[in-house]
């Protein structure tokens, strides 16, 4: 059972990123305030729902927060200031847009870059554990995929529709066939699928960052 709160004397916000781990397209991040008496039985970290499951609690999650954004950083912004810190650009992004400013914020993860003067409190696996930053990682990763999908009507070789830009084999043979796309970032490296040592890794251990 998640939590509604991390603390309840101040307006918290909740935030959390998607595409961390992905060879192309942008980093999303979302951010979620959600109202006192909030209490979903369904909503928990995107990755333990299947898609049809994060969708519907997508349109229900922004029917019922008290404010919610979504923000991106794109590949290019990735490859010159570096993933985490893109990551943070991204929440911080998100955070800008809600039309009510949380006065507390808490944070999936166990590193973040202070926001203004707002403060913060980082949960590792936290989109386990309270229900505004698992609205904000159903909203990011949501977000992210009609993203992907859609450029996956440009560049179906990588079979974006699928893989959302993370590094599958497919996605990786795609990479050495037919080269990099102009989402690609290009400070990740990308190893050879028909190393089978590779393919045995979790994806983010396949990708690098300066």
């Amino acid at each position: 059972m998640l939590l509604p709160f991390y603390q309840q004397e101040l307006l918290e916000a909740g935030c959390d990123e998607a595409g961390r781990g992905c060879l192309a397209g942008p980093v999303f991040a979302a951010a979620v305030i959600l109202p006192p008496d909030f209490h979903h039985p369904l909503l928990n970290d995107s990755k333990q729902l299947a898609e049809k499951e994060r969708n519907k609690l997508r349109k229900e999650i922004e029917e019922m927060a008290i404010a919610f954004a979504v923000a991106a950083v794109d590949h290019q912004e990735i490859d010159k200031i570096n993933i985490l810190n893109a990551s943070f650009l991204a929440m911080h992004r998100a955070l800008d847009q809600l039309k009510q400013q949380p006065d507390f914020i808490i944070i999936d993860g166990n590193r973040f870059k202070p926001y203004q003067n707002t403060k913060h409190q980082c949960i590792v696996k936290g989109d386990g554990k309270y229900f505004s930053i698992a609205a904000a990682s159903i909203l990011a990763k949501t977000y992210r995929d009609e993203y992907m999908e859609n450029l996956h009507q440009q560049f179906p070789h990588y079979d974006w529709k699928q893989n959302k830009g993370y590094p599958t084999v497919k996605h990786r043979e795609a990479v050495f066939s037919y080269g990099l796309s102009p989402y690609h970032r290009k400070t990740f490296r990308i190893t050879n699928p028909q190393l089978s040592i590779f393919n045995s890794l979790p994806y983010e251990s396949t990708t690098t960052h300066q």
